[in-house]
């Protein structure tokens, strides 16, 4: 739903949430099988007559279903949409004219059938029993959502990040049912220091006593039917994916060796504001996500891999694509280099496929997706316009 006065203020204005139910079961990469599974999604704008101006909205590893808009009006600022900025009338994703569509992925802790869900076979939560899933997997359940509103056929798969790589293997896996792939600061498969850094990230989980094998939903040692979470696990595991997502021109500019007390203290207490600032993030995001889907989403990043059953030729890989392509990347972002996009672009090329390349300047790094950097938004605009409905 969405506020009367929401095209006045470039907003989509108040939204909620929907739930799509799925009975059938879905056999997953892992070779486990949901018997049947939950996607929460919401919606922003109208689809026309034709079904043709769909346009699925993929998230990164801690995003959500929640794109766009506000959750409550008393508390706009905090329960506003994660890429709100790009997604609205007028906006580069303009509402007045697509019909935008967010999910929450498989294994997701915001509605979505995930390790906290009820596990039919014990009715107990999942916890670490929930199977791993991959991105093939989250692509498939968004088919299965696709079907529900009656979609034969994305207008654009949009994404960043890890939503990114999900928008990728929509033109590969449905290649009739994605007519563009917009593929936002991705990388056709993680280098060895990215596997690396969700390593530590997982090991710190993994190792935070109250992790209790993934089953803390239910676990306390004074009382079995208690709650408990690993807090400090999750919040470690944040702080270091952090740290990823901001380039060092931007940390620099930002905190640089500022201090907290102008002095050393000489203990382990925050003396840096970039401590502090962290300290804040990971706290933030403990109380917010879920460690078992954490989890579960730094392990989707590691697998993917299109060219792993082609002998690592990307370009082979890719050939079963038949997509219009906007792939951007962002100068300062080290996670997923610009290299790693114009792997991508070039593979595409290379089968004879349309594609536009953006390489924007921005000093926010890998995060540079979420902003609203002009050029980028131009970029991406243009693109958006130039798709035929």
């Amino acid at each position: 739903m969405q506020a009367p006065n929401a095209a006045k203020n470039r907003s989509v204005g108040q939204v909620a949430p929907q739930t799509a139910v799925f009975d059938a079961a879905l056999a997953l990469k892992s070779g486990a099988v949901l018997p049947g599974f939950t996607l929460v999604y919401e919606t922003y704008g109208a689809l026309n007559a034709a079904r043709s101006n769909a346009v699925l909205v993929c998230h990164a590893l801690s995003g959500n279903h929640h794109v766009a808009g506000f959750h409550d009006a008393a508390r706009r600022k905090e329960t506003l949409g994660w890429w709100d900025n790009l997604v609205g009338p007028g906006k580069p994703l303009d509402t007045r004219r697509f019909f935008v569509v967010g999910v929450n992925n498989l294994g997701g802790c915001h509605g979505s059938s995930g390790p906290m869900s009820i596990n039919p076979e014990t009715n107990r939560p999942y916890g670490a029993d929930f199977p791993l899933v991959t991105v093939e997997d989250w692509v498939a359940a968004q088919a299965r959502l696709a079907d529900y509103l009656g979609i034969e056929t994305w207008a654009a798969v949009i994404g960043g990040s890890l939503g990114g790589m999900q928008a990728l293997q929509w033109t590969l896996e449905y290649p009739q049912r994605a007519r563009h792939g917009i593929v936002i600061a991705s990388t056709p498969r993680l280098s060895a220091q990215n596997i690396a850094f969700n390593e530590v990230a997982r090991q710190a989980i993994l190792s935070d006593p109250d992790f209790h094998g993934g089953h803390y939903y239910e676990y306390d040692p004074a009382d079995r039917h208690a709650a408990v979470k690993p807090r400090n696990g999750l919040r470690l595991a944040r702080m270091v994916g952090h740290i990823t997502y901001l380039s060092d021109d931007q940390l620099a500019e930002k905190f640089g060796r500022r201090m907290r007390h102008g002095k050393h203290r000489f203990n382990y207490e925050v003396e840096f504001e970039i401590e502090s600032y962290l300290r804040h993030q990971g706290d933030k995001f403990a109380e917010v996500f879920d460690a078992n889907s954490y989890l579960l989403a730094t392990k989707a990043l590691d697998y993917f891999d299109p060219a792993f059953d082609y002998a690592g030729d990307l370009r082979a890989a890719l050939a079963r694509a038949k997509a219009g392509f906007f792939v951007a990347s962002f100068t300062t972002d080290w996670r997923f280099t610009p290299e790693k996009s114009r792997e991508i672009v070039y593979a595409l090329l290379h089968n004879g496929l349309n594609v536009s390349y953006a390489e924007i300047d921005c000093d926010a790094g890998h995060d540079s997706f979420l902003l609203d950097a002009p050029h980028y938004h131009a970029a991406l605009t243009a693109y958006l316009q130039g798709i035929t409905l």
